[in-house]
């Protein structure tokens, strides 16, 4: 089977992934395509969201579906050492919040967004034969592009992260 660049299906892994950050945590499933420095990969997942009051509101939870596009590229070979790359995630997040708890003004409601998350990625992969483990770090940023509702939160993130492919 013959995937793109003359590559064939020897070259596609796939596996879980999750990724913490500290209003957050992101489990998936990607699937990458590799040659020999370079891969491609796609990621599914859902966004599991909990600002408390770091957001714009006094609490923000919720979470979504989304995914995501990655670019890495292994100073090595593929599969080996460490690796550098850029990560796109689209995610559409539901979030409920609260304002002013506790007092006769409380506000609570829900406002649906679509998130934008541009990140650089940096990390390790040690290849156990049929299996690779990689650690991994992230940062940039989560832009709120669509909002309906208040707005939530949003700002430079820090992800960290493991991959186990096959």
């Amino acid at each position: 089977m013959l995937w793109c660049g003359g590559l064939t299906a020897q070259s596609i892994h796939w596996g879980p992934e999750i990724q913490v950050y500290p209003t957050g945590v992101i489990p998936g499933l990607l699937i990458e395509h590799a040659s020999y420095h370079d891969a491609l990969n796609i990621r599914i997942g859902y966004n599991l969201v909990n600002h408390r009051d770091l957001g714009v509101q006094e609490d923000e939870r919720g979470g979504g579906f989304g995914g995501s596009l990655a670019y890495l590229y292994f100073l090595k070979n593929y599969g080996k050492g460490l690796f550098v790359g850029a990560r796109a995630d689209l995610w559409r997040n539901k979030i409920k919040w609260k304002d002013q708890i506790g007092t006769p003004q409380e506000v609570r409601g829900t406002s649906k967004i679509l998130v934008f998350q541009p990140t650089a990625l940096a990390g390790l992969s040690w290849d156990f034969g049929p299996v690779q483990f990689r650690p991994n770090v992230g940062f940039g940023a989560e832009l709120n592009v669509l909002t309906d509702g208040r707005e939530v939160g949003h700002g430079a993130i820090l992800l960290v992260g493991v991959q186990l492919l096959f």
